[in-house]
């Protein structure tokens, strides 16, 4: 019965709640997830995000990827808190359908690979490289390293995932043999 329960909760929330997203196989919601963007989210096989996590922003999300609980994608730019005279609470943002200020083309990318841990908050304009690991609480600001571990409120790189070279190769050679598919970070980057 449980069974049936999940699988309906994620019938709807992938049909009908979320249309503007397209997810691949074997996703994992966690409770109370809130999924919004202005053009469209894209999640490649194998993603699990946890309970109360957050996307509000238009976004490319690879396979094999895992957020924490309460992580959240949002966006740089969605109040236009430059209008002359205008409150911010009552300024023009981006769920506006005339809204023409920044962060209408800004997505995160989260390339194949990656952890991103408990409370971590991610801006748009992010492209978070392959294999990379976003400790918790951590708050991303700029493009992360591929196999590389950030941490830090701006997020850092704090070290390189694998000790050695030799131990990235390795990774990366078995990585392609037991998941052949393609990166859809890599083949829809310009699609949003």
């Amino acid at each position: 019965m449980i069974k049936v329960i999940h699988y309906l909760r994620h019938f709807y929330l992938t049909r009908f709640k979320w249309r503007k997203c397209s997810f691949g196989k074997n996703l994992y919601i966690g409770r109370t997830v809130y999924i919004w963007a202005k053009h469209r989210v894209i999640v490649g096989d194998n993603f699990y995000i946890g309970k109360f996590s957050q996307i509000e922003c238009d976004a490319i999300i690879g396979n094999n990827v895992m957020f924490a609980n309460r992580v959240a994608l949002i966006g740089r730019y969605d109040h236009n808190f430059t209008e002359i005279g205008v409150p911010i609470r009552l300024a023009s943002k981006i769920r506006d359908r005339d809204y023409t200020w920044k962060g209408l083309n800004e997505k995160i990318i989260i390339c194949d690979d990656v952890w991103v841990g408990y409370g971590s908050i991610i801006l748009s304009g992010v492209k978070v490289g392959q294999g990379s690991i976003i400790a918790a609480g951590s708050v991303v600001t700029k493009d992360v390293e591929p196999f590389s571990i950030y941490a830090g409120n701006p997020a850092r790189k704090i070290k390189d995932r694998f000790d050695s070279e030799e131990s990235r190769n390795e990774h990366i050679r078995i990585y392609r043999k037991e998941f052949p598919e393609s990166s859809i970070t890599n083949e829809r980057d310009s699609s949003l």
